[in-house]
């Protein structure tokens, strides 16, 4: 008796010795964590709450910046803006990601690996250097679309004007992060059990029928992931447009996306409480729509 008596503090003493290694591990990640997301949005929370006063210095305001926010105009152009480059970009970046995927996993391309890398590759080019390569074929004057255009004695579209300006960022971002869902989806591919296409085999169905009955409905979870990416990176839409403007500043202007916007509003306007609040309400709309991305999902899965 005395035996198990003595045996209950030390298994306590290995589990506790076990969880504190744990907590050891995850330390690191949870001090980078805390340190450049939590403080950061605690501390941008705690500057919306004020107002720069020319006479008086910085007051309290409450809630008066997110009230003001609210009825900004600019503010919700920008946001609309980039909800219509969402509805248009994004379905055929995953269709076509999706359909790479099922080629590849299907193995009716040639060479799968090298087509697997070259449509990787756009991915790891940094964000900035494909916008810049596009923004040169994209030019009215320098372009090669305008050359090719002017050599068949047509009249080149202005892909960097007005009514051109959204489809030719989304083509950049098509571009970029295509390859990406494809590999997301292509992995998940590769883990549905094999146990699947065997009995899928046994009732006759072929290549389409599988693809379609099989892969495409195991493949929801990886989709609705790849969906709430692209709704995040549509709504904080920056690096592209920025960049472009300096080809085209009469087209996109200081708010033409709500992420533009703010850092307008904090770096040019020195204006740093409201670009806070701006900031915190673009974080809500992007919660809102991916919380009903994710909703709507679940619904038809049920």
């Amino acid at each position: 008796m005395s035996a198990l008596t003595a045996a209950v503090p030390r298994r306590r003493r290995d589990a506790s010795r076990r969880a504190a290694v744990g907590y050891l591990f995850v330390a690191p990640f949870l001090v980078i964590f805390v340190a450049m997301l939590v403080v950061p949005l605690v501390y941008a929370g705690y500057l919306s709450l004020f107002r720069e006063q020319l006479i008086g210095g910085t007051s309290f305001a409450g809630l008066d910046n997110y009230t003001r926010a609210f009825g900004d105009e600019r503010l919700w152009q920008g946001v609309a803006r980039v909800g219509v480059f969402f509805l248009i970009q994004v379905p055929i970046m995953l269709v076509l990601a999706l359909a790479f995927a099922l080629a590849l996993d299907s193995g009716v391309l040639w060479l799968s690996r090298l087509f697997r890398l070259g449509f990787f590759v756009p991915y790891a080019v940094p964000g900035v250097v494909a916008t810049l390569m596009w923004g040169y074929l994209y030019g009215p004057e320098f372009g090669p679309v305008a050359q090719l255009f002017e050599k068949l004695s047509l009249d080149p579209p202005n892909l960097l004007g007005s009514d051109l300006m959204l489809g030719s960022i989304a083509n950049v971002v098509f571009w970029e992060f295509t390859g990406y869902n494809m590999i997301l989806l292509y992995a998940a591919l590769r883990a549905i059990p094999t146990e699947l296409y065997e009995a899928a085999a046994v009732d006759g169905a072929g290549p389409w029928r599988t693809a379609w009955s099989v892969k495409i409905p195991a493949l929801r979870p990886a989709l609705l992931l790849a969906l709430i990416f692209s709704v995040i990176g549509s709504f904080q839409l920056f690096n592209e447009p920025q960049l472009l403007q300096r080809l085209a500043p009469n087209v996109i202007d200081s708010a033409f996306t709500p992420n533009i916007y703010a850092y307008s509003l904090a770096f040019t306007s020195q204006d740093l409480n409201y670009a806070a609040a701006v900031s915190f309400l673009l974080g809500l709309v992007i919660v809102a729509v991916s919380y009903t991305v994710q909703l709507g999902a679940n619904r038809r899965r049920t």
